[in-house]
């Protein structure tokens, strides 16, 4: 059956594969991006761009939406007022997002809300749940206010899901496609130890996570969207060596990393290992649990 689906951060990396998705499922869909109308409908299909928030005000409404909007936290160092930025693009956002559904005549079904792994904070070599209590550090302060303000949507009753997404790898962007290049010249390398663990999730597994989300009545509250198998930082470094072909000896040492980056190069030099206990639980299935055979099909020509 058809639905009305708003979407936030549709022009993104996992954004534009989420509306194709949904137009192929028979869907009509409103994306809400600061990008040009024109640019929108080009990346994301036949879809109703809407440049600003408060246009939506007193809509008639939408069945669900989904708020995947958000800067990325590693394209910038990590400066106070790039900190400010992050948490003004997710939490403000949201916020604002709740503030206008609560003015449609009818309130959506669903909100299925975007928030990551750094929620938990550096867990070292601990396996991570959604139970897991995090570590409190910049990441999580930013996820966790992400998701507070989503999930005040819940005492209007609507039911409000949130992606805790992972390293999301996939053909064409992402953090995958920084590394092609060195990994292609044979200059990669495991970062640091590369003891730390890289929680990374194909994004054909995400994207299907977030629609079994909107579909299962049931769903509702954290979902860890990452891959049953996370492996160490030189366990990814070595198998993507590996479907390229290629040696990968040149490790970046993490002084280094932390005299560029800064804080910010803790995103690099830490990680969660964790595992997606509820999808699993709840008979969520992923196309691409094996790490070989997801970077193989990102790779691939």
């Amino acid at each position: 059956m058809s639905k009305k689906i708003l979407v936030t951060g549709g022009t993104g990396f996992i954004g534009r594969e989420l509306c194709k998705q949904l137009l192929k499922d028979g869907h009509s869909l409103t994306v809400l991006s600061r990008q040009k109308p024109a640019t929108v409908k080009a990346i994301c299909g036949k879809v109703e761009p809407v440049t600003d928030l408060n246009l939506l005000k007193a809509h008639p409404g939408f069945d669900a939406v989904f708020n995947l909007a958000g800067e990325g936290i590693a394209d910038k160092r990590w400066s106070p007022e790039r900190k400010a930025a992050l948490l003004d693009s997710r939490v403000a956002l949201t916020l604002s997002l709740v503030k206008v559904i609560r003015t449609w005549n009818q309130l959506p079904e669903a909100l299925i809300s975007g928030s990551a792994v750094g929620f938990y904070g550096d867990q070292q070599e601990h396996l991570v749940t959604e139970d897991t209590t995090p570590n409190p550090e910049f990441t999580h302060q930013l996820c966790s206010e992400w998701e507070d303000a989503a999930l005040s949507l819940q005492a209007d009753g609507v039911r409000v899901c949130l992606s805790r997404t992972g390293l999301v790898v996939g053909r064409n962007g992402g953090f995958l496609a920084r590394m092609l290049l060195p990994f292609k010249l044979g200059l990669g390398g495991k970062l640091g130890s590369g003891q730390q663990y890289m929680p990374w999730v194909h994004r054909e597994d995400v994207v299907a996570g977030l629609i079994w989300m909107f579909e299962n009545r049931l769903a509702q509250g954290p979902y860890n969207m990452v891959s049953p198998n996370p492996v160490s930082n030189a366990e990814f470094t070595r198998t993507l060596a590996s479907v390229l072909k290629r040696p990968a000896f040149l490790p970046a040492p993490a002084s280094a990393l932390k005299l560029a980056l800064g804080e910010m190069a803790g995103l690099l030099l830490t990680g969660q290992k964790a595992i997606p206990a509820r999808l699993q639980s709840e008979g969520f299935e992923f196309h691409y649990p094996d790490l070989q055979a997801a970077l193989s099909e990102c790779v691939k020509k």
